[in-house]
């Protein structure tokens, strides 16, 4: 019979063997069908140049801000509650955020070309504005983790193994970690937060909505609401991420999780899932009310189309209204698994949402005699698409693996010390 450590070393060794699988797959795709074939592996075409790569790319980079936003309640607002997950919403920021920008890399099918946009800034051109915030922001997300971890990196050190050289590498062979360094962190830790909130919701992902807002020739996206609806997004999308990854670590670890935060975490998911359908139902009203050809046209593709089944089930069933009915309910707001359960919900759903805001919008002529637009991910775009996600994953599981994420001295038998 096989001990608890022998089932969780199985359960390990094919999480790793499936992850590289799918992996693998993604990069023989990536290699035969993108590099080989170019933009015609896919079924994009000059009516719907943007597909399911765009999708993911929004999709991600809303995990990303969403993540930074709820570590800010931690390092910028002193918020020790929420101290379990603020390392490893850090890390998510990080990994979901790279994740992102190889998902636009593909799109754009000459990512080189983006260097030219740091290069040569056009101060007017929304996009260069983004990867320059983009930079900053990745960069302020890793200094921000990298002194979050600073006092647990002094501690693994002291160790022989890999993890002790790479902590010695990383914090310059320092010997001790004391009350003035932790107080000197702290306060680094405080400013960048504070300034990570604008650079985040300004820049990050409201100016990824700003990217779509401004498109003239878009109606359903050219909305002022759009960015604020991207913002929100990014905060019910990284709320549910940090939920899951932390409840979902502490069943693996057979740790006990901290019952109270989850709560408060599932309490305020549901608050940003009802401020959300506030937004999307007044988004929509103004569009019906509009009365415009192509902001109808659009709707009715959304909500009564073949294209309407990811309406109906993803964005307003997964993303919005289950999971809002599981976190209001006494009986299952309370429970961690409900609450996980709402969490993975709102992850498979934001997915549904994303594609919501790409396809139909490009589908939709906008011009009268022209022909609707058809598109669906083929067989490559989905196989790269894995192996990008799988890749994310990878990544994560890495850094947590490499890093002290979960702070040394936190637990106490799985109880936290701010308990």
């Amino acid at each position: 019979m096989l001990t608890p450590e022998h089932k969780k070393g199985k359960l390990e060794k094919i999480y790793w063997i499936s992850l590289f699988i799918v992996f693998g797959v993604g990069v023989y795709s990536i290699i035969t069908g993108y590099f080989m074939q170019g933009m015609e592996s896919t079924y994009l075409s000059n009516i719907v140049p943007w597909g399911g790569w765009i999708a993911f790319y929004i999709y991600f980079i809303g995990l990303s801000a969403g993540s930074f936003l709820l570590s800010t309640l931690v390092y910028g607002f002193g918020m020790e509650k929420f101290e379990k997950i603020g390392r490893a919403a850090l890390l998510s920021a990080i990994v979901c955020m790279i994740t992102g920008i190889l998902f636009v890399f593909l799109d754009i099918g000459r990512p080189d070309h983006v260097m030219n946009a740091v290069i040569y800034w056009n101060v007017t051109s929304t996009m260069s504005w983004e990867i320059h915030f983009y930079i900053v922001y990745l960069i302020l997300l890793v200094v921000e983790l990298y002194f979050s971890m600073r006092n647990d990196l002094v501690k693994v050190a002291k160790s022989n193994n890999f993890k002790g050289k790479l902590s010695r590498f990383l914090i310059f062979n320092k010997q001790e970690y004391t009350d003035i360094d932790k107080g000197k962190d702290k306060k680094r830790l405080k400013i960048m937060g504070i300034i990570g909130i604008p650079l985040a919701i300004f820049g990050v992902h409201g100016g990824t909505g700003s990217i779509f807002a401004v498109l003239k020739a878009q109606p359903y996206l050219n909305s002022a609401l759009f960015p604020l609806i991207f913002i929100i997004s990014a905060l019910v999308s990284g709320t549910a991420l940090s939920i899951a990854i932390y409840v979902i670590k502490c069943k693996v670890k057979k740790q006990q999780a901290d019952h109270s935060m989850i709560r408060s975490l599932g309490s305020m998911l549901a608050l940003f899932i009802g401020i959300e359908i506030i937004m999307v139902w007044y988004e929509f009203l103004v569009g019906f009310y509009g009365l415009e050809h192509e902001e109808l046209g659009t709707l009715q593709l959304i909500m009564g189309s073949p294209y309407s089944w990811s309406f109906w089930l993803f964005q307003m069933g997964f993303a919005l209204l289950f999971p809002l009915i599981l976190l209001v309910i006494k009986k299952t707001r309370e429970s961690i698994n409900w609450i996980l359960g709402a969490s993975v919900m709102v992850l498979i759903g934001v997915v549904g949402v994303r594609f919501n805001m790409v396809i139909p919008t490009l589908i939709m002529p906008k011009i009268d005699g022209m022909p609707y637009g058809n598109y669906y991910m083929n067989l490559s775009e989905w196989l790269t698409s894995f192996g990008v996600i799988a890749m994310c994953l990878i990544l994560y599981t890495i850094g947590e693996k490499l890093f002290p994420i979960d702070e040394l001295d936190s637990h106490e038998k799985g109880v936290s010390k701010h308990e």
